[in-house]
């Protein structure tokens, strides 16, 4: 199927001592209607075990590749430019295997192991591959890697810790309880945590358009307090938090990358007036946005 696709990007790296990852993007057809999934492929060869390993093999849809900034461009998905030519959405397809001696040193060692300690040091007896969807936390992972922007030895930190999470992730939903554990009950329903992830992906895309929690929540057909606690839960803050932390990041970018003046960037963001921007600018950031234009 991959040689029918028209591929956007390919990256493979093998970081030392670790796992070796493979990332393809490809560019996603209209008519697709695709449900990101992740997998769990464990290989043991009893009598050849240089053969053995774990991979974990993910595909995820959504995200926009820019072939300009060869990432995710931001400028493109936050509706900053209604026709960018560079913007294209995208499929991603990524795969990471780890070797046994890398992933022993995660065992407990302990007598009555568990399965994923079984797995993890490679006592389990048989092969398997087992898939289920992806939770939000996992997804959140899957876009860091995606659109993160070290280099070099960084780059091998970055992608180790990222990795690790998606490896804890990964044994935590696939081989432990088969129902994520909420604080809020609401959120074992698949549909709810859906419709709120949804949510996250509006605020994205009406970055300078500001939104209500009111008319958000019916945008994704949810109760306003469900929304709230929910979003809280799945991703670690509020939803006001976590959008003004986006308008801010953006609006660096468009200050600092794309050169635009505090008055086209208070516009494109929605702000009533260039203090009311400022003022937000420099509580998130520490500095007014006529000073990072002197950096």
């Amino acid at each position: 199927m991959h040689s029918q696709l028209q591929q956007l990007m390919h990256k493979e790296k093998q970081v030392p001592g670790s796992v070796t990852y493979s990332i393809k993007r490809y560019a996603k057809e209209p008519q697709w209607n695709m449900d990101d999934i992740g997998m769990i492929n464990y290989h043991v060869e009893k009598n050849n075990p240089d053969e053995n390993y774990l991979q974990l093999r993910f595909c995820v849809s959504g995200n926009v590749y820019c072939r300009e900034k060869k990432t995710e461009c931001d400028f493109c998905k936050f509706s900053a430019s209604k026709s960018c030519v560079e913007k294209v959405d995208s499929v991603d397809v990524l795969s990471f295997t780890f070797s046994p001696s890398y992933l022993k040193q995660f065992a407990s060692g302990k007598k009555n192991a568990t399965l994923s300690d079984n797995v993890l040091s490679f006592q389990h007896t048989t092969s398997f591959s087992k898939t289920l969807p992806l939770c939000g936390k996992t997804r959140l992972a899957i876009e860091a890697l995606l659109n993160h922007t070290y280099t070099d030895s960084l780059e091998n930190i970055f992608l180790n810790a990222q990795t690790q999470i998606l490896l804890l992730y990964s044994m935590d939903c696939m081989m432990g309880d088969p129902e994520e554990k909420f604080t809020c009950k609401f959120l074992a329903n698949s549909d709810d945590r859906e419709k709120i992830t949804r949510a996250r992906e509006i605020l994205l895309q009406h970055i300078g358009e500001p939104l209500t929690i009111k008319a958000l929540s019916r945008k994704v057909a949810i109760n306003e307090c469900y929304l709230k606690k929910g979003f809280k839960e799945l991703f670690g803050t509020t939803i006001f938090d976590f959008y003004q932390t986006q308008r801010m990041e953006h609006a660096k970018y468009l200050l600092y990358d794309k050169g635009l003046s505090v008055t086209e960037v208070s516009s494109l963001l929605g702000y009533s007036s260039i203090s009311h921007f400022s003022t937000a600018f420099k509580k998130h950031t520490g500095i007014k946005p006529c000073e990072l234009l002197l950096h």
